[in-house]
């Protein structure tokens, strides 16, 4: 081709290729061949003229497509993607032809009847990147049919592809599935909840006797995250289906109607175990934990127990974070229940008056959309708690019987659910009634072992308790299991309360920076520092924090009702007072 031939224009990249194809053909080449050229004769052909698209090429197991807008090559791809599926549902899983379809607006070289160029290559790598029944789009594409076509979809981030200088961005355009539709349910890989598999642990050891330790480890794991009442999780005859085989993620993913998969691997060397997880998010292929344990077998049980522990641990917070990531992604009028707790998450750790707020609106926006959804309404009790605590709201005292109201309902629809006990403690606590709530924590530690909300507020129960000693394990536990949760800072901040009252200043101190390292905008920090300082005698330092603590909570005086904390000790809130007043602040 001569330089005076090339011709260069803007366009819709319409890929599309059939999944399994070379598998089809080897068990039924006549069938499989048939069966294609009805679909493109009764379904694709006529969808893609109706919608002004021209066919470039022709593969064995797929096409390229021009379309003159974007809009018209999303719709088309939609449709067909829509009635493929109706059209296979009642074909047998292994004998289903459905296609991957990746569109992009880009620029392409003409080349006679062909086209050439990064526009098509980035859409061809779109298709390969897709879900099987699945639409993937460019962000040039998106922005094309953003405000123009109501679908819903998911931002994927930025990937790398071969052949390609920059990283391109990818959204997934969400489909129904039918099958799941016809019975009056939403597809698996659409569940509000996020979902995860847990395949069995691959014992590379060369000895079938680890093979029980192996799948004791991936067992102990299904049950463990089965507590969390956020996450959907696989029943393990379903997963350990795929045991002994080679592992597609995303097929084992599409399969199973999930979104994240873990898998891992036992090897045993002598008195030794080598023990590999890796958390995936399937759609996407991205890895968002891995880790390796090597451990002494001296007590086989006591090392599945403590691998299973800090797996849960890791990978519980992991999911949640990757969540929250994915809700904040997408567009406002894209939010179901779910995606609003996720973003609400992400605005209450933050632990300012405003970002509070934004927590409660959204929260309150996801009970509307679902009113019994537990993970809201105690999210919800939490805000309320910290607006109430810290005089952000109308009516601090309306706040926290809103609280107890939200809490206990949480706990009336599912009596199971671990954080919604958590939500009604903290709510029993400040309402001064410290044995409900130390009762109702080891309620919450007993139905979910591994929920570090629980063994950190059984912590800030013992605190303002003033049991420091049994403040501390509660603490370290927390911290253990989820050692970098964003609430890190209210373990910290806990047993600086029972030191500080104890009349331990210098641990008070010490408890307190270590918060302050977390996070320097949670607010109770600074009046347990500036209380600490003021009875150890270090006054510059008792009114830099009193100062901080005062931005936060301006107007405030010794008598403020927002200085009230559940000490459960006759004597102690005076003695915390009375470090405020050596550190400056007024009656």
């Amino acid at each position: 081709m001569t330089r005076d031939a090339v011709t260069r224009r803007l366009a819709a990249i319409f890929a599309a290729d059939m999944v399994g194809y070379s598998r089809l053909m080897s068990a039924d080449e006549e069938g499989t061949i048939a069966r294609q050229k009805t679909h493109r004769r009764e379904l694709i052909d006529p969808k893609i003229a109706e919608h002004g698209g021209r066919i470039v090429k022709l593969m064995g197991d797929g096409m390229l497509v021009e379309f003159a807008s974007v809009v018209d090559a999303v719709r088309c791809a939609v449709e067909v993607q829509r009635e493929m599926a109706e059209r296979e549902c009642d074909v047998p899983e292994d004998k289903r032809i459905c296609y991957r379809v990746g569109i992009n607006l880009g620029d392409i070289v003409i080349d006679g009847d062909d086209i050439l160029g990064d526009g098509v290559n980035i859409a061809a790598r779109l298709e390969a990147m897709a879900e099987p029944g699945g639409v993937l789009i460019s962000r040039a594409a998106r922005d094309q049919i953003r405000d123009k076509l109501d679908l819903p979809l998911e931002d994927l981030g930025e990937h790398t592809v071969k052949n390609i200088a920059r990283p391109v961005r990818m959204f997934s355009v969400l489909l129904e599935d039918p099958a799941a539709s016809k019975a009056g349910t939403k597809g698996p890989m659409l569940a509000d909840k996020p979902t995860i598999a847990v395949l069995a642990f691959e014992n590379m050891s060369g000895d079938p006797e680890q093979e029980y330790f192996a799948d004791g480890i991936a067992e102990d794991i299904i049950t463990a995250l089965s507590k969390f009442r956020e996450f959907i999780v696989i029943a393990r005859n379903s997963s350990f289906t795929y045991k002994g085989s080679a592992v597609d993620i995303k097929r084992v993913a599409q399969e199973l109607g999930v979104r994240y998969v873990l898998e891992g691997s036992v090897r045993k060397a002598g008195a030794r175990v080598r023990i590999t997880g890796q958390l995936i998010d399937a759609p996407t292929g991205a890895h968002i934990w891995a880790e390796r344990y090597d451990r002494g077998l001296e007590d086989i049980f006591a090392v599945q127990d403590e691998i299973t522990q800090s797996i849960v641990g890791a990978i519980a917070p992991g999911i949640v974070s990757a969540e929250v990531q994915r809700a904040q992604r997408k567009d406002a009028g894209q939010l179901g229940a779910w995606d609003c707790v996720m973003r609400a998450h992400a605005h209450t750790v933050q632990f300012t008056q405003e970002s509070v707020a934004e927590a409660g609106r959204l929260l309150t926006q996801a009970i509307a959309l679902d009113p019994g959804n537990v993970t809201a309404l105690s999210d919800l009790a939490f805000i309320q708690h910290l607006e109430g605590v810290w005089g952000w709201s109308d009516s601090p005292p309306e706040s926290m019987a809103r609280m107890d109201q939200l809490a206990r309902k949480a706990v009336a629809i599912d009596d199971r659910d671990a954080s919604a006990h958590v939500a009604l403690a903290i709510a029993e606590l400040f309402a001064s009634r410290h044995d409900e709530a130390l009762r109702r924590l080891e309620r919450a530690v007993h139905l979910n072992p591994n929920l570090a909300w629980a063994h950190g507020y059984l912590g800030a129960v013992h605190s303002f308790a003033a049991d420091l000693e049994a403040a501390i394990p509660c603490m370290e536990t927390a911290i253990r299991l989820s050692p970098h949760d964003p609430l890190l800072v209210i373990w910290h901040a806990a047993p600086a309360w029972a030191a500080l009252i104890t009349e331990r200043y210098d641990e008070a101190i010490a408890y307190a920076n270590k918060a302050l390292a977390e996070s320097r905008s949670f607010v109770d920090t600074y009046v347990i520092l500036a209380s600490a300082c003021g009875h150890a005698g270090r006054i510059d330092e008792a009114k830099a924090a009193l100062d901080e603590y005062q931005r936060h909570l301006p107007g405030l005086t010794l008598n403020d009702p927002r200085l009230i904390r559940p000490f459960k000790r006759p004597g102690d809130q005076e003695r915390f007072l009375e470090g405020l007043r050596k550190a400056g602040l007024p009656e």
